[in-house]
């Protein structure tokens, strides 16, 4: 490594190294190579002079690319495609004259992108089952375990741990769908010519019309797809990235979600993320011990978030059937959304596989606000005492505000039970209301909802995917 120079902290720092090598020159310009191999096997067996002698050639030296050679030959002609043409050829002399035959450099360059998309979002989509299925444990384990819930971070009726990690996870499902649908509709550009019209084909074949239209099928068999989008410009639509980075900008954001929750949690010292043996939350203050992997998570989502704008820009200024302002702004905002990605759904899961729950401080945050929950059935045991709803009503608003007061301004504990207990109104004694604080009594069907979602939602996705399962995380912290 060269410490003289900017290098991207989403390789250094974040994505792995199986993320890394896919969008790595190793696995471009073997993927040319593949592409020109498809293409010139396709030629020849639709009866181009071309001969099984110089396929070999060609598929001899896929992968031993002369790097030094295509570098110095593009100082010269500042052409990235034809410059590898060139060092194909000085490997492959017998078949250096059929090499890109009837080619655009689109047809090498989109298809790779295309490929190495697929392969990507395949490692995504790897990843994101394995943060499912981690998340699957936790909120089984914790299914039934009582929890103060939120609306607008305020208190409110209970609910489970569990279930709430159900709630993460369901974003992370409708991920999942999206990006199996991108996934299963993806296609290569095929072989289309300068302006996606094939003339050259038109040429090369003498007007053949019926073998012109088994070439793209032929050339996507060949590398491993259904079919070609059946019309183009010169490059595949811009669009398609569009969708893909959508797919990713969607994880990002269940990941942020999901990572805010556990700051926040953290902070009221319910549930702590990992923290290493001898690691350093504060360079000031020691005893910290501060979320950084979900930070990290929020962090690295919200550039992901950002991120998916340029693709959607470069399909909305594309010009006619084709300019070049999209090129360097895919080479940045592709491969980087799909490393941060990478790095996101590393973070998730060992923020997952290591997160502790501390259940006393959660009993103890249930219980200091259950009294006031608890106030709709105790109204109602003494309405079947004889009471009137309405005047009970009152009284519980009138002693819930008083018991606020005394924890807000006082700082004491809330005493509204007992309070309760000491108005005649309610013809309580303390021992009765007590009865009514025992948490799993307010927390409905969490447990049976965290229960079913898990069988039938997310164990036929675990199952269909055991294969996959498995991943664990490397990161740096």
């Amino acid at each position: 490594m060269s410490n003289d120079r900017y290098v991207s902290p989403l390789s250094e720092r974040y994505a792995s190294k199986e993320m890394q090598y896919i969008f790595s020159p190793d696995m471009k310009f073997s993927t040319w190579r593949r592409l020109w191999v498809a293409l010139a096997e396709t030629e020849m067996e639709f009866g181009l002079p071309i001969t099984q002698e110089q396929i070999d050639e060609m598929k001899a030296h896929i992968t031993d690319i002369n790097y030094d050679v295509a570098k110095a030959r593009e100082k010269e002609v500042h052409h990235d495609v034809m410059s590898h043409v060139y060092a194909y050829g000085v490997q492959c002399p017998k078949a250096k004259g059929i090499i890109h035959l009837g080619a655009t450099s689109c047809y090498v360059g989109d298809n790779t992108d295309i490929i190495v998309m697929r392969e990507a979002l395949r490692l995504v989509r790897k990843k994101l089952i394995n943060v499912l299925a981690e998340l699957a444990k936790f909120a089984d384990h914790y299914k039934d375990l009582p929890t103060l819930a939120f609306t607008h971070f305020q208190p409110a009726q209970p609910t489970t741990v569990g279930k709430r990690a159900t709630l993460w996870m369901q974003e992370f499902m409708l991920d999942l769908e999206d990006l199996d649908y991108v996934l299963g509709s993806l296609k290569l550009l095929g072989s289309k010519g300068t302006t996606g019209t094939q003339a050259s084909f038109l040429e090369l074949f003498n007007g053949d019309q019926e073998t012109i239209d088994k070439i793209d099928p032929m050339i996507a068999q060949k590398m491993g797809f259904r079919e070609c989008y059946p019309v183009s410009g010169q490059t595949y639509s811009r669009k398609v990235d569009t969708r893909v980075m959508n797919v990713l900008a969607g994880i990002a954001a269940s990941a942020h979600k999901m990572s805010n929750d556990i700051r926040l949690l953290q902070h009221l010292k319910e549930v702590e993320e990992p923290f290493e043996k001898s690691q350093i939350g504060s360079s000031a203050m020691a005893y910290k011990r501060n979320p950084m992997r979900s930070e990290r998570i929020a962090s690295l989502s919200r550039y992901v978030m950002v991120d998916a704008m340029n693709p959607a820009i470069t399909s909305a200024t594309q010009w006619f059937e084709r300019t070049l302002d999209d090129s360097a702004n895919k080479r940045l905002s592709i491969p980087e959304g799909f490393l941060a990605v990478d790095g996101i759904l590393d973070l998730c899961l060992n923020v997952v596989d290591g997160l502790v729950v501390y259940e006393k401080v959660i009993e103890k945050h249930i219980m200091s606000e259950l009294p006031f929950m608890a106030t709709e059935n105790i109204m109602m045991d003494a309405v079947k005492r004889g009471g009137d709803r309405q005047e009970l009503h009152e009284r519980i608003r009138t002693l819930s505000m008083e018991a606020g007061h005394n924890v807000k301004e006082k700082g004491l504990d809330n005493n509204l039970l007992e309070l309760i207990a000491a108005d005649e109104t309610f013809g309580l004694s303390l021992e009765e209301p007590q009865d009514c604080m025992e948490p799993s009594r307010y927390v409905g069907r969490a447990k049976e909802q965290t229960e079913s979602f898990l069988k039938n939602v997310v164990q036929p996705v675990l199952d269909a995917n055991q294969d996959l399962l498995g991943v664990k995380a490397d990161i740096s912290v």
